[in-house]
C-alpha cells in the first residue's frame, strides 16, 4: 500500500512483511506484555519498533501510565472511547492525537480490563532512513532528530489513528515490536514524566543513558 507520495503508507496487513522481518529477530509475545506496567516499561529499553514497509528503530525512552492510580493515565477517571484500546488486552497498541497535529503510540499491557500503557518516545532509527527523512522533512536537521520524541516517531514510521488497537503479536497493520538479541541497559536512567501536571512526581520515565536520539537528555 502506498500514502499520497507515493511512498510506502506503513499500514499492511498480517502476512504483507517485507523479507527483512527474519533480520528483526523474535517478535514479542503476549506473555511479555502480561506482566505489570513498571516491569514491561524498561525491559522495551533497546527492543525493535518495526513496521512492514521497512523502517525501524531500537526503543530508547518510554513512560509508563497506569490507570486508576496514576492521575495522569486517560484512564485515571475510567473507561472512555478515547482510551478504550487502553483498557483492552496487552500487545496492542493505543495511539491518541495531542494538541491537535502530534500522534502518540502507547504500548497496552497488563491484563485485560486494567488499563496500563507505555508510551514509546523515542527511537534510535535502524532502518528506512530515507523514508523517515521524506516524512519528517527539513524539520529533522540530523538523523538522531528523526524519532527523539513521541510525536516524531510516529510521523517518521507513519503511524497515526488509523493503527489505533493494532495488535502487535499478528502485526494486524504492519507493526510489531521485536527482540534482536540486545538486553536493556543494566542500569536505566531514570526520571519523572514529562510534560505533565498531575502525577508529576511519579518518576516512570526510562531511558538508555547517553543516547543522541532522546526527547530529553
Amino acid at each position: 500500500m502506498t500514502g499520497k507520495d507515493g511512498q510506502p503508507d506503513g499500514h499492511t496487513h498480517k502476512g504483507e512483511w517485507l523479507s527483512s522481518e527474519r533480520a528483526l529477530g523474535r517478535r514479542l509475545d503476549r506473555e511479555f506484555y502480561a506482566r505489570n506496567v513498571l516491569q514491561v516499561a524498561p525491559e522495551l529499553l533497546n527492543k525493535v519498533l518495526a513496521t512492514a514497509d521497512g523502517r525501524s528503530g531500537r526503543i530508547v525512552e518510554v513512560e509508563a501510565y497506569r490507570g486508576a492510580d496514576d492521575p495522569a493515565s486517560h484512564g485515571y477517571r475510567g473507561p472512555t472511547a478515547r482510551a478504550a484500546v487502553m483498557f483492552g488486552p496487552p500487545g496492542h497498541l493505543y495511539v491518541y492525537l495531542i494538541y491537535g497535529i502530534h500522534w502518540c503510540a502507547n504500548v497496552v499491557v497488563e491484563t485485560d480490563g486494567a488499563c496500563a500503557a507505555v508510551l514509546l518516545r523515542a527511537l534510535v532509527p535502524l532502518t528506512g532512513l530515507e523514508a523517515m527523512r521524506l516524512a519528517r522533512g527539513p524539520a529533522a536537521k540530523r538523523d538522531s532528530d528523526l524519532c527523539n520524541g513521541p510525536g516524531k516517531l510516529t510521523q517518521a514510521l507513519n503511524i497515526d489513528g488509523t493503527c489505533n488497537g493494532a495488535e502487535l503479536l499478528a502485526s494486524s497493520r504492519g507493526i510489531a515490536i521485536f527482540d534482536d538479541g540486545m538486553p536493556p541497559p543494566q542500569t536505566p536512567a531514570i526520571s519523572t514524566r514529562i510534560g505533565i501536571n498531575r502525577g508529576a512526581d511519579l518518576a516512570w520515565r526510562w531511558y538508555v543513558p547517553g543516547v543522541a536520539s532522546l526527547s530529553r537528555p
